[in-house]
């Protein structure tokens, strides 16, 4: 364990970094609390999104590198605002008409439009604790409408009563002039109507722990700020929220980075230390714009674990979090394909290289073996060759190229061919455009087949093209199982039919053979996918019967 924890005091892994930064708060003194509180939060104004469970994993890789260097115990608050109004009916749920019948009534007290919750706000918080759970998170949930009703702000709320000129002047100066004269931390919850009002106070009652204000009607009413009969606007609320749990954590994307003094200030003015921030980037959808929880962009948990494992979302949300990332179907076969080339280099490493590795941090130490004996992206370009309808097509071609693997003792594998069929019906098989070849294209082909059922041609092919670029070496001998000898093939195919750049020769194979611009090395395609069934396929094309 010193072994680790001293390679972890210096390793470059973010999580590490963030995870020091935390220590160094407590290098005089343990926490009074006993123990070093994470906190993510969430706004259930719309479905959970991707997002949200991005800042809870990646709050986890921070808790857990902490605990890797300290022995200080830690708990990870998740913690849901839905106690605030809500402002807009979002356009991804039924019953919107309904819905808009409670706009600006705090989330738990909108009605289900799902018919499954008490709440639209519980629906909301429900869905998200299912995505938390369904990836093994460790952490406590908090309801902001629990938390406030229950009392346990209460000591915080009256705070902000007393020192309410305090908190107002560092709000204020964040606002227009316009926003200024009717702005106020408090927003009454109305006795009658129930919904959350945003009016200014006609009086603060620090002794009392009461305001005055008159309501949208002009009708004047004194509410006690505890209880949950009041809450605060978002911005004051996350600070107190810092205040009254004695948060040392907390990360939020970089909508928030303006507001970090803002919620520091208030922290401090109620008495407690701000936390340590992490500002992250944002994720965009295929068109570059922010993924919201509202309108329901980018993709969600549950559409990528329709094409791929957990664990390749978990590698992809480790990945640069300061840098902005496209958030669609697009990026999964490479995210797929790189968390497993990091697990083969996992077995590979020293203890300072493993710290670093992605895999290290999604899986919190126990890193298992990859049984992946195929590529992601080589298995949709057999779905592709084969037009594959279910697993089983893939799984003839993989026994084939390694004859030992089954369903049951490559159980990932088993997973991803079946990820792959679904991906290549959906987003693979629309897009694929076949075009006849040129004539260049056309001999060259011609020429490939010839060659992958002659082995002596092939070592011809093979000679042709080492007397082209100056080399001189022995031939390899004809093996048409070797993908290395498959890929010299194609190698030299290119290079005797004059392709300038190669590289258009590959494009062309894609696109004529797999309807693609750009596809796997071809040799161990070739390999793969068989021989024959290879000539067929270009046979196939030749004759424009792919398109």
């Amino acid at each position: 364990m010193s072994d680790l924890r001293d390679a972890a005091m210096t390793s470059k892994a973010w999580p590490f970094e963030e995870a020091r930064r935390v220590l160094k708060r407590y290098e005089k003194a343990p926490p009074e609390k006993g123990y070093v509180l994470f906190e993510t939060g969430y706004g259930p104004s719309g479905l959970p999104h991707i997002g949200t469970f991005g800042e809870v994993l990646r709050t986890t890789m921070i808790r857990r590198a902490f605990e890797v260097i300290s022995d200080i115990p830690t708990r990870l608050i998740c913690f849901s605002d839905d106690l605030d109004g809500m402002r807009k009916v979002p356009g991804n749920v039924p019953s919107q008409e309904a819905l808009a019948e409670h706009l600006q009534k705090p989330l738990t007290s909108v009605p289900d439009p799902f018919g499954t919750h008490d709440s639209f706000g519980d629906h909301n918080n429900a869905m998200l604790r299912r995505f938390l759970d369904t990836f093994g998170f460790e952490y406590e949930f908090y309801s902001a409408t629990e938390f406030y009703r229950s009392g346990q702000f209460d000591e915080v709320l009256l705070r902000a009563c007393e020192r309410y000129d305090d908190v107002m002047k560092v709000m204020l100066k964040s606002l227009r002039e316009e926003r200024r004269q009717t702005y106020s931390i408090f927003l009454p919850i109305h006795p009658e109507t129930g919904r959350v009002l945003y009016v200014p106070m006609k009086h603060v009652d620090a002794a009392k722990g009461e305001i005055t204000f008159d309501d949208e009607d002009g009708r004047e009413w004194t509410l006690p700020v505890t209880g949950g009969t009041v809450k605060l606007q978002w911005k004051p609320d996350f600070g107190a929220r810092w205040a009254a749990l004695g948060v040392d954590f907390e990360m939020y994307g970089k909508d928030h980075s303006t507001n970090t003094p803002i919620y520091d200030g208030i922290c401090r003015i109620l008495g407690q230390r701000p936390p340590e921030h992490f500002t992250y980037e944002l994720f965009l959808d295929d068109q570059g714009q922010k993924i919201s929880k509202s309108s329901g962009n980018g993709i969600s948990i549950d559409e990528w674990l329709t094409y791929a494992s957990t664990e390749s979302l978990s590698y992809f949300m480790y990945l640069k979090p300061k840098t902005a990332k496209r958030l669609y179907f697009d990026v999964i076969p490479k995210a797929v394909d790189e968390y497993h080339q990091q697990l083969r280099a996992y077995a590979m490493q020293d203890a300072a290289q493993r710290l670093n590795n992605p895999v290290y941090h999604i899986h919190g130490g126990a890193v298992p073996a990859s049984d992946m004996v195929v590529s992601f992206s080589m298995l949709l370009n057999l779905a592709s060759a084969s037009s594959a309808e279910d697993k089983e097509t893939l799984w003839g071609f993989i026994r084939k190229y390694a004859p030992d693997a089954t369903a049951e003792t490559h159980p990932g594998m088993d997973q991803a061919a079946g990820h792959a069929v679904r991906y290549f019906q959906d987003f693979v098989k629309p897009a694929k455009v076949f075009r006849a070849p040129t004539d260049q294209e056309r001999a060259a082909l011609e020429d490939l087949a010839k060659a992958l059922q002659d082995g002596d041609y092939a070592r011809d092919l093979i000679a042709r093209k080492n007397a082209i670029v100056g080399k001189d070496e022995p031939l390899p001998e004809a093996d048409f199982t070797d993908e290395e000898f498959l890929q010299s093939i194609v190698f030299a195919v290119g290079k005797v039919h004059e392709f300038e750049p190669l590289r258009d020769w590959f494009k062309a194979i894609y696109e004529v053979l797999l309807g693609a611009s750009q596809g796997p090395r071809f040799g161990g395609f070739v390999a793969l996918y068989g021989v024959e069934e290879t000539v067929a396929l270009i046979d196939k094309g030749l004759k424009g019967e792919l398109g």
